[in-house]
């Protein structure tokens, strides 16, 4: 693997939007008994299904101990599913695993941010996380994509999304995070996503979900669905701790626009819920100094919005809420072109995320259209 001291916008890679063709999937198999309860077994079945509905669209990698390798194998026995050793401290590859760039000659490399468990030693959810650190090495090892290594600037992929067209929708509260990158300013952190990603217009909404312990992340509350199109988490409900963060994304969102210079349409998504994990689902968690309790008191960041973009189809998670239909009919509608299918999303809910966190796509290589003219005169 080759390590560059340039920068992808330097070098002409941008980072596409998540409707742009894939190659694969990334995963990590869940096993941490102190964030997945019965030792990992109850997640285990539900990353599966995801691998499997992902696998009807496209390829998928999951990364997995040695220890676990046997017991991932014969559980994920699919001929588009590729198990792969790969050590980890949890499972959120997107977070963890590498944000691939492309440029327009057909490349693929990708961007190896430092990983500190959302936090460090300052409200982070676990340690040690060198292991986790290392997931987007040994990703772009595997690919043999060249690498890009922000040492020191702290950033998650659940943290960033992106309409490939220039524009990222981020949240103040995570990225301005004083356990995230305290030495630099927000104009400093747009220069490090600009030159990493390619984009021209940084959109900063307040904050993330309530509760979220991720410190927020994006794209568990808002992303886009194509150019100049976003869909965020709503509620209407005053009472709800969620009303005046919707609220005051929405604002920022209207008098916003793109690097294109469009105004954005606002598309709306219920927050399902209140969701909160029984007493018998917390007492299934190991109790580890340092790691995240898990306490039925507290209120799960359930959200619809946490879903992946694949090769025809979206994966979206349900929670057996009477919300999960019209949840359902929004992303057919938003999505007429891709089947839409939902799968349970609870049990990775309760580990701390869902659909989107616990993937990393890796976008096949595609010539630009003005490359294929290049490429076709030359062979004139």
């Amino acid at each position: 693997m080759t390590t560059l001291t340039s920068t992808p916008r330097a070098d002409g890679f941008r980072m596409p939007a998540e409707w742009e063709p894939h190659s694969q999937t990334w995963m990590l198999w869940p096993e941490r008994p102190d964030n997945w309860r019965l030792g990992g077994k109850p997640a285990q079945a539900a990353f599966a299904a995801v691998a499997r509905a992902i696998a009807r669209f496209e390829p998928v990698s999951v990364g997995v101990s040695a220890g676990q390798y046997e017991n991932a194998c014969a559980r994920l026995d699919h001929p588009n599913i590729r198990v792969i050793e790969l050590g980890s401290d949890d499972a959120w590859v997107r977070d963890s695993g590498p944000t691939f760039v492309v440029d327009g000659r057909g490349e693929v490399r990708g961007v190896d941010w430092t990983f500190n468990a959302w936090g460090g030693f300052d409200g982070g959810l676990y340690w040690p996380w060198k292991r986790d650190d290392q997931v987007a090495g040994k990703i772009l090892g595997i690919e043999r994509c060249a690498r890009y290594r922000t040492e020191g600037f702290v950033l998650e992929g659940g943290a960033i999304h992106v309409d490939g067209e220039g524009t990222l929708l981020t949240t103040e509260e995570c990225l301005l995070n004083r356990n995230r990158n305290p030495q630099l300013s927000r104009h400093e952190i747009e220069v490090v996503l600009a030159e990493h990603l390619s984009v021209d217009k940084v959109i900063w909404l307040p904050q993330g979900l309530y509760n979220d312990e991720t410190d927020g992340h994006v794209d568990n509350f808002c992303c886009f669905v194509r150019p100049g199109e976003v869909l965020l988490a709503w509620t209407d409900d005053p009472q709800d701790p969620n009303y005046p963060r919707c609220q005051a994304a929405l604002r920022v969102l209207e008098q916003s626009r793109d690097a294109r210079g469009n105004a954005l349409t606002v598309h709306k998504m219920p927050i399902p819920g209140p969701l909160y994990a029984s007493e018998e689902e917390c007492a299934g968690v190991d109790a580890i100094a340092g790691s995240q309790p898990r306490d039925p008191s507290q209120r799960l960041a359930g959200s619809y919005v946490n879903f992946l973009i694949v090769n025809g189809g979206i994966i979206a998670p349900r929670f057996d809420d009477p919300r999960d239909a019209e949840a359902e009919r929004i992303l057919r509608q938003l999505f007429p072109e891709r089947e839409v299918v939902m799968l349970p999303g609870r049990e990775i809910l309760l580990g701390g995320g869902n659909i989107h966190c616990i993937t990393q796509q890796q976008p096949a290589p595609h010539l630009h259209p003005e490359s294929w003219k290049q490429v076709l005169e030359c062979g004139a």
